[in-house]
């Protein structure tokens, strides 16, 4: 809670509070599973919220959503109140504001980024890519970059990357060596990002994170709560996530210097996640930017079972620490719990390496920086009761919280803006920009068949909810895909005029049934000769880049395999048309023959029968004579 002007977290018989203009040197909240760590940050986040502070947590077990709810009446937690004197103060159960996010729109306002804010550092992380494939991935970025190409979402970085690997020898003497076997690494880790759902979390509107540094109407600090519960399960993209995130309000604020408090809080749990790095320049990036984010006024906290999680050079950056029990079972447990010791100044009460293993539940040492900027003497105290409730919020405040914000109406709908992938594919998006804003009719327009619009109702497939957002709005269960409509479009062959008629509107051609549109020709551009004066293939003489554009080399690939396609086809056409020429010729002969044949065949028969009668008159003739003869 917010009391004298500071932030009062816990008491040992007096109260311990935390500085506010101090909260920016960032914190540590370490102790083993069960020991009070939730409820610790629950209390700092209540406290900053009181002081006008917003919050951001991410809500790995699903159990910090009860904040947006007043504490439940618990005898315990009243008694825990009264002992430490809390009531004087004006301790008292009551709702903190709320805003629920969830990157898998599950369980609250979706949360998205573009390929080109997460940038090419992360993304190898994401994809566990090895360091030629790392330099490829950032040749593609910059090739992407140097010719207006957007990088929006998964499908664009994905043709890209297949149209820098289809025109590598074109890029090879200006960007560096690209094989087909790292363009084809990348391309699995793209496969991988989206087995893991990770093409929801790239795509517009990406979020903007100065929406997540606000107040409510009473002063408060509205917290923000992204539930990881889905997403925890993906380590790899949560860590990315977050690291994204810091990265991000690093370069989206303001330096400020020191403030009477910091302009917002930020909670990580399982920070070891975030340093367990291969890279080495990611690893000096996240020191960097923890180092120098103090100066812009956010206070970050790490929550972790043990300070050894921590990296030496970021451990050395916390100034407010919070230490629960840890346990000292084994000789490596005891080593760590040495090291934790370590760093508390000394007590001269109580020796800080025996009463780690010692501390209760809900029970902590405490070690808060002085006006000074000087860590003061570790105390054992016990962590303030929470005056929000414990546990996890009821699914019905959850959704009406979700639903009646206006981050929902800004962000609940997708759409797909004319990026890469069209400009590639020569695809113009319709309604690739915004119109309106409000309601269910934030978007009117889409492009993608898989993103419907809000005017389109549709049936939930698992729980029957009616919808009309991409999204459902009960279980948030994805829209179904529908199949894309055919398109009645075709290209002349003769004079290359794309019409959707019987007949071209230009020349009056007869539409054929192999016309189907293609791209138009572009004539790639001959390389010219460069002499030791001229500047390098490929950048004008501002050292800016003016080879060929990767979308009309690759426009014209699709056309020539285009003609060579219509070629082909034209040549079997022209096959059969003289295929059959001859085989009538041949049958019309052949009927000729046969007249012939049969005319040649009559003139027999009738000689045969006229030379047969004649013989027949002849004997007859004679015969007669004969018997005249004998008479």
């Amino acid at each position: 809670m917010y009391y004298n002007n500071a932030l009062l977290i816990a008491a040992d018989g007096n109260p311990v509070y935390m500085l506010p203009g101090m909260a920016n040197r960032h914190g540590l909240i370490t102790g083993a599973t069960g020991t009070g760590k939730t409820v610790t940050v629950k209390v700092l986040a209540e406290s900053f919220s009181d002081a006008g502070v917003p919050v951001f947590i991410a809500d790995i077990k699903g159990d910090l959503s009860g904040m947006s709810m007043p504490g439940d009446n618990n005898p315990d937690i009243i008694s825990r109140a009264q002992k430490l004197g809390l009531m004087e103060a004006g301790w008292q159960f009551s709702a903190f504001p709320s805003v629920y996010w969830d990157v898998f729109a599950q369980k609250g306002i979706p949360v998205r980024t573009t390929i080109s804010e997460m940038g090419p550092l992360l993304l190898s992380r994401l994809m566990d890519l090895t360091p030629a494939q790392e330099g490829v991935l950032n040749i593609v970025f910059r090739i992407a970059d140097d010719q207006g190409l957007l990088l929006l979402d998964l499908k664009d970085l994905r043709a890209v990357v297949q149209a820098v690997g289809d025109n590598a020898a074109e890029y090879r003497t200006i960007y560096g060596n690209i094989t087909a076997a790292t363009v084809g690494g990348i391309q699995r880790g793209l496969l991988k990002l989206e087995n893991q759902g990770a093409d929801m979390f790239f795509g517009e509107p990406a979020l903007d994170i100065m929406d997540w540094i606000r107040r409510d109407q009473n002063g408060k600090g509205i917290i923000n709560i992204l539930n990881c519960e889905t997403l925890f399960r993906k380590p790899d993209l949560y860590a990315a996530y977050l690291l994204w995130m810091l990265s991000e309000l690093y370069e989206s604020l303001p330096e400020i210097g020191d403030t009477d408090r910091p302009v917002m809080a930020f909670f990580f749990d399982e920070a070891h996640l975030l340093f367990d790095l291969k890279s080495k320049e990611l690893q000096e990036n996240i020191e960097q930017v923890i180092r120098l984010i103090r100066s812009k006024g956010v206070s970050v906290f790490f929550i972790t079972q043990n300070p050894a999680d921590i990296p030496d050079s970021v451990l050395a950056q916390l100034g407010n620490k919070i230490q629960h029990a840890l346990r000292a079972y084994t000789p490596a447990e005891q080593k760590a719990v040495k090291a934790a010791a370590k760093s508390f100044p000394v007590n001269p009460d109580f020796r800080t390496e025996e009463v780690i293993p010692l501390l209760g539940k809900g029970e902590a040492l405490v070690s808060f920086l002085d006006d000074k900027g000087v860590p003061s003497m570790v105390r054992r105290a016990f962590i303030l009761p929470p005056q929000s409730r414990l546990g996890a919020a009821d699914d019905e405040v959850i959704n009406n919280l979700i639903l009646s914000s206006d981050m929902y109406h800004k962000y609940s709908q997708a759409y797909d803006s004319e990026s890469a992938y069209e400009m590639l594919n020569g695809i113009m998006p319709q309604g690739s920009t915004l119109q309106g804003y409000g309601g269910n009719q934030y978007m009117n327009n889409s492009f993608d068949n898989n993103i419907q619009t809000a005017s389109e109702q549709w049936d939930c497939p698992g729980c029957g909810a009616v919808n009309t957002g991409k999204f459902c709005s009960n279980c948030g269960m994805p829209r179904p895909q529908v199949q894309a409509a055919q398109t009645s479009e075709w290209i002349c062959r003769s004079c290359n005029t794309l019409n959707t008629g019987n007949f071209c509107s230009n020349c009056g051609s007869g539409r054929t049934q192999s016309a189907q549109p293609q791209p138009q020709h572009q004539t790639q551009p001959q390389p010219q000769p460069v002499s030791y004066a001229q500047p390098a293939a490929g950048y004008s003489q501002q050292g800016t880049y003016a080879g060929p554009s990767l979308v009309s080399m690759v426009q014209a690939q699709q056309a020539q395999e285009a003609a060579k396609a219509s070629a082909l086809t034209q040549a079997q056409i022209d096959k059969i048309q003289k295929d059959a020429v001859k085989q009538a010729k041949a049958e019309l002969k052949a009927e000729q023959e046969a007249k012939k044949g049969e005319s040649d065949l009559s003139k027999t028969a009738k000689s045969i029968a006229t030379s047969g009668a004649r013989t027949a008159v002849n004997y007859l003739v004679r015969g007669a004579l004969g018997n005249l003869l004998k008479k």
